[in-house]
């Protein structure tokens, strides 16, 4: 977490800087409002600014964004005055934090908002491999496309990586290429001159230079518009950027990591993704399985997000219930890690006893989930289904025709009336079928004894 601070480090403030020092925060400071657009111009970064809301907060706010800027402000102030703290708030502040501070205020804020310390927490051995792989190529300079559906953690390994990589003491940038509108994604990865566009009033250093010496993390990059991704390809390929609306190359030192919910490989047939840019990207592939692929994380997982939400509420720590872990694990997940993050977050708001029981394990919409043995049996078919699926790939209609036919009569212990009926087809062309298979080459079951059996 880099926390801007933007005020006179006097007193309380002082004192607030220190505990987010302690809470792992990389504090820098100003003293205007000025100053902070300023540094943010050129490149110092900051995930978080905490403001003193005696200067113009609306000022600050309104001036970033008018320069692309986008940085979410955390309002402070002594004596928790309401109108100023409502003013601040109106004016687009996220949160509002009263001085005299107190240390767990300051932590849960700095958690909420950045969220950037995230442990990867691995118990499955599927998940281990995946880790063990994370953690031979983190040392080196190659690029990275960590893959897999919204919601299991991509970022979190992106993270990971960096603080394992030679680049650990260096800035991880993170931009959301489906977040922000593609008119202004060139702008916030490339930077900006003055006069560039309307509201360019001063340089602006973009992701890539702000990201120089570490890591530069491009989160769903498949929703990036083609023109930007030749761009792109050419800051891999030669480590340099152009700014908008400069004549002058800018080098940069970055590791690049890429992620992406969608199949790259089917996006660039579609050809909507360049296949240059997916080689230059995916040197090593890192692909999460779903949360239902790993159910020895379910647990675990489970408890880190309890204990996480206890704290940051103010609530006592409960243990899982048996009931409730079996409905955990039970159930399939399809937010992934997402999802139960927060049904562990409402669950811990829900419970009451000395345990969390398996009513407080509910769906986003406040239904309860369904009860284990209903939702392993729904598993279990799925998965059967999707085992049948896969056996299927590859084979013509024919084929999977004939092994049908042939399972069928192998069911029916090689009588043919009691398998055409099954079938739902005639006697007349199963027996040509059969005839078919046979001259074929292909052992079919013998016919019993009795009516309709004849072949």
């Amino acid at each position: 977490m880099r926390l801007l601070v933007v005020g006179r480090l006097n007193g309380q403030l002082s004192l607030a800087v220190k505990m987010a020092m302690s809470a792992g925060a990389k504090v820098a400071h100003v003293e205007t409002v000025e100053a902070a657009t300023q540094a943010l111009r050129a490149g110092q970064g900051a995930d978080l600014l905490m403001v003193d809301y005696d200067l113009d907060i609306a000022g600050l706010i309104a001036t970033n964004e008018a320069e692309r800027i986008r940085v979410p402000v955390v309002a402070c102030g002594v004596a928790a005055d309401a109108k100023r703290a409502g003013d601040a708030i109106r004016a687009g502040a996220k949160e509002f934090i009263p001085l005299p501070p107190e240390a767990d205020l300051i932590a849960a804020v700095l958690a909420a908002i950045g969220d950037d310390n995230r442990p990867m927490i691995a118990r499955d051995p599927g998940m281990e491999v995946v880790i063990k792989l994370a953690d031979q190529i983190a040392p080196s300079e190659a690029s990275i496309l960590i893959t897999g559906e919204s919601g299991v953690g991509k970022e979190v390994m992106a993270r990971y990586v960096h603080t394992k990589s030679r680049r650990s003491n260096k800035p991880f940038i993170s931009v959301n290429c489906a977040a922000i509108p593609e008119n202004l994604l060139e702008s916030e990865l490339f930077g900006h001159e003055k006069g560039a566009f309307t509201g360019a009033v001063a340089r602006r250093i973009g992701k890539f230079e702000e990201a120089s010496g570490g890591t530069l993390l491009l989160d769903e990059i498949s929703e990036m518009d083609a023109r930007l991704q030749a761009k792109l390809l050419r800051a891999l390929q030669e480590r340099e950027i152009d700014r908008v609306g400069g004549g002058k190359p800018v080098k940069v030192d970055i590791r690049v990591i890429a992620t992406s919910n969608r199949d790259l490989a089917q996006a660039v047939r579609e050809g909507t993704f360049r296949e240059d840019l997916l080689y230059r990207l995916n040197v090593v592939n890192l692909r999460l399985p779903a949360l239902r692929e790993r159910p020895g994380d379910i647990l675990a997982l489970s408890e880190h997000f309890v204990k996480k939400y206890a704290a940051a509420n103010g609530m006592p720590e409960r243990p899982l219930s048996a009931e409730a872990r079996r409905r955990l694990v039970a159930h399939r997940w399809p937010g992934n890690v997402r999802e139960l993050e927060n049904a562990m977050h409402r669950a811990v708001l829900l419970s009451s006893g000395s345990e969390i029981e398996e009513f407080a394990i509910r769906l986003p919409d406040g239904q309860p989930m369904a009860s284990p043995p209903e939702a392993s049996v729904a598993r279990t078919a799925s998965m059967a289904a999707e085992a049948v699926s896969r056996g299927f790939v590859g084979q013509t209609v024919a084929q999977v025709e004939q092994q049908l036919i042939l399972d069928t009569l192998n069911h029916c212990v090689g009588n043919r009336t009691h398998a055409a009926n099954i079938l739902g087809i005639s006697i007349r062309t199963l027996r040509n079928k059969l005839k078919e298979y046979s001259e074929a080459g292909v052992a079919v079951p013998a016919p019993q004894a009795g009516i309709g059996n004849a072949a």
